[in-house]
């Protein structure tokens, strides 16, 4: 399951590590088999306690895992994504739409970020990477299992769907006309953010109901995606939290 098409054919992923388990675990019918080191099965106990597992030596754990350093803990789980039409019909009030963002890494801190910020959704749209991603599934530290998420072959479409349900849609760009510090966020908004090396494409950006810039007030060319959604999606919580 190292390969998207397997995961895909299959709609099967591998959990690694007790943080991605714990949430597995949370999820109804998600996590199909849990494969444990007698050290792992040790260590974490508490936590696969109540849960069937099947022992394996290390060498069958290291072929199992990606991780440089594995925990000796890996499970089986169903894919749990949802259509983007119950993700939007759902009145979201905070909505992440990634467009073809590709990193493993940069996904799962935006899913990640998303999760402790309070928002209701995320989206990954396009040429986005995919979600059940062992890299992914690992950076997102477990958060990939605490809210909804769609899978959107066409990132405008993804957008459309959000204006529909009446969020306004704001694109993260770094030329956009409006100050996050000056937008007025405390309505339902979804945050559109685009790929980590050439930004959202200008007919994307354009379907957006306003293009915000996070000001840079040093010498900085700009933030890195996960950093400007962290700075977009906290700014926003805070205005609909009051």
């Amino acid at each position: 399951m190292s390969r998207r098409s397997v995961r895909t054919e299959r709609r099967l992923f591998l959990a690694d590590g007790p943080k991605a388990i714990e949430g597995a675990l949370s999820v109804e019918g998600c996590v199909v088999e849990v494969f444990a080191t007698p050290a792992a099965l040790e260590q974490y106990a508490v936590l696969l306690g109540g849960t069937d597992v099947t022992p394996v030596d290390d060498r069958a754990m290291a072929s199992m895992s990606d991780s440089v350093s594995p925990a000796g803990v890996v499970a089986v789980c169903r894919h749990f994504d949802a259509p983007l039409e119950h993700v939007v019909t759902a009145s979201p009030r905070l909505l992440v739409i990634c467009a073809d963002v590709r990193d493993p890494g940069n996904a799962g801190t935006v899913i990640r970020t998303a999760d402790a910020a309070g928002a209701d959704a995320v989206v990954l749209a396009g040429q986005s990477v995919d979600p059940y991603n062992p890299k992914t599934v690992r950076a997102t530290v477990g958060s990939l299992f605490h809210l909804p998420f769609a899978i959107a072959p066409d990132p405008a479409t993804a957008v459309r769907a959000a204006q529909a349900r009446g969020l306004r849609v704001l694109a993260a760009d770094g030329a956009g006309e409006v100050d996050l510090f000056e937008a007025d966020l405390g309505v339902p908004t979804a945050w559109l953010f685009g790929n980590e090396a050439w930004g959202l494409p200008e007919e994307l950006a354009a379907l957006a109901d306003q293009r915000v810039a996070i000001p840079i007030h040093g010498r900085a060319e700009s933030l890195n995606l996960s950093t400007a959604a962290a700075v977009c999606l906290y700014t926003s919580a805070r205005a609909q939290r009051g």
